[in-house]
């Protein structure tokens, strides 16, 4: 079944649809990316007690990372065919389920296994997330909806950190995983309750695109998180950026051609589209590289990882007071403005700290630059979404999910892997000096790719308004108008699950 917008508005305001999709799409975004970085903090408590040497520490982070970043196309892909809630309630079971064999897990290698499982949970929970919620919003106020939901996103990436830490110091490591369990259990019934039936724009899975993009993506990554450890000019390494370039290209002349394509090419003929990816991709390049060396430089100063945490605060809880307020100027305003002052704000709050950086700066020097950082990213994730789900068709709104959320993961791949490269390039972890020669030079470059995702942004057009106050979603070289107030909802299925 899919989803009547007029209806859906009408009935959100009787009985606060809207706002329950908002808590059940919120809730899960949040664990999806929260646990991206929320075991750093347990890795030496994890190594305690299961064992197993730095590489295998490095794959509990990894695992996840990797399934994640590979297969978020193909997640948006599977809601826009089979149906967008019944997906979701799928990844939502299969994460609940994963988290609860990652705590349990008797041995490193285990835990491995049900991290690689859990990112595939993610993957196909994000990118539904953002089209569940845009099918149930009113595009009158769906800047402030996207607010909270970006809000809780940017507050998941940075905060994983401050909660990793507060677990570990206070019970054991095995509750970071348990914490998504009750959450879960309690959300998959609320989704089936609560979240309305949508489909996308394809018929058919595209499953020559889906291979072929899942094995470059996979080989990328992989190349992306192991080149540091094993050598860039190892052979796997090197067959993973070659081979994975290889099948990108054959993957990009494939949808080119094909029928119903997972990604329609079209779409980045459209500079808006292509310019908020590619600020998105350098945002997570920058910040995520950025958050991960830092944890490490407060806990360096001194601070248990729990008061480093604390301390990042100005940072992590910027967006809740922010985000919706930058959602909601989006709706007047137009996202891009917004976007790339966010996008300016987080490169100079990255330089200033690169500035202050030293084995004895106080805390009062480091408080400026992460409240630009935190109020910087809390401009970036609603006014982003906004600006992409308003730059392709509604019914291509999944896809185009999903390819910001791949791209987003890849950059912040990259940039945990650039950022520790150039770290390890002119510094090392054996003294709080040489970790500070290492990571100045780091932050000024994830400063500069911040930057560069400005200048992006910068490229794609204004927020498009057609006469008579419609929302204008364009495509490639076609428009759809949509009223304002209005969602133009995709056709709905026929009986029997024949969509074509």
């Amino acid at each position: 079944m899919s989803v009547d917008p007029a209806a859906e508005s009408v009935t959100g305001r009787k009985n606060g649809s809207v706002a329950w999709v908002l808590v059940v799409t919120g809730l899960a975004g949040f664990m999806a990316m929260l646990d991206n970085l929320v075991v750093i903090m347990a890795l030496p408590a994890i190594a305690e007690d299961l064992g197993g040497g730095m590489e295998a520490l490095e794959w509990t982070v990894s695992a996840y990372t990797l399934t994640f970043a590979v297969l978020l196309m193909l997640g948006a892909s599977l809601g826009d065919r089979y149906g967008r809630k019944r997906m979701f309630l799928v990844g939502m079971a299969l994460f609940t389920a994963s988290s609860a064999a990652a705590a349990l897990a008797p041995g490193i290698d285990e835990l491995i296994v049900a991290r690689a499982v859990q990112g595939v949970g993610a993957a196909i929970i994000m990118p539904l997330t953002l089209t569940l919620l845009i099918t149930a919003v009113p595009a009158t106020y769906r800047g402030v909806v996207l607010g909270v939901w970006g809000a809780v996103n940017g507050l998941a990436i940075a905060a994983g950190p401050l909660i990793g830490g507060s677990i570990v110091e206070h019970a054991d490591w095995s509750w970071i995983f348990w914490l998504n369990v009750p959450i879960g259990i309690a959300l998959v019934p609320l989704a089936a309750w609560k979240l309305r039936e949508s489909h996308g724009a394809n018929s058919r899975l595209d499953v020559t695109g889906t291979v072929l993009a899942s094995i470059a993506l996979f080989g990328i990554v992989y190349a992306m998180i192991r080149g540091n450890a094993d050598g860039w000019t190892d052979p796997l390494i090197l067959a993973g950026l070659i081979g994975g370039g290889a099948l990108l290209v054959a993957f990009v002349i494939w949808e080119l051609r094909a029928r119903e394509p997972m990604l329609p090419m079209r779409l980045f003929r459209n500079r808006t589209f292509s310019g908020v990816n590619a600020a998105s991709l350098l945002m997570a390049l920058g910040n995520f590289g950025a958050i991960f060396l830092l944890s490490q430089y407060l806990q360096l100063q001194g601070y248990s990882p729990l008061e480093a945490g604390v301390r990042m605060l100005p940072w992590t809880g910027a967006p809740i007071v922010v985000a919706p307020i930058a959602g909601m100027l989006s709706d007047r305003i137009g996202g891009r403005a917004i976007v790339v002052v966010g996008l300016l704000l987080q490169g100079v709050g990255l330089g200033w700290w690169a500035q202050v950086a030293s084995t004895d700066v106080g805390y009062a020097a480091q408080l400026g630059p992460m409240i630009l950082n935190g109020v910087g990213m809390a401009m970036f994730y609603a006014p982003v979404a906004n600006v992409l789900m308003g730059s392709v068709r509604p019914r291509e709104q999944g896809v185009a999910s999903g390819a910001n959320n791949a791209l987003r993961e890849i950059g912040g791949a990259l940039g945990v892997a650039v950022l520790t490269a150039v770290f390890a390039a002119r510094g090392d972890l054996g003294t709080p000096q040489a970790f500070v020669d290492g990571l100045v030079p780091a932050l000024w470059v994830g400063a500069g790719a911040v930057a560069v995702g400005a200048i992006a942004m910068l490229a794609t057009e204004k927020s498009p308004a057609a006469p008579g106050g419609e929302v204008v979603a364009r495509a490639g070289t076609e428009d759809t108008a949509v009223p304002a107030g209005e969602y133009a909802p995709p056709a709905p299925a026929p009986v029997g699950g024949d969509r074509r």
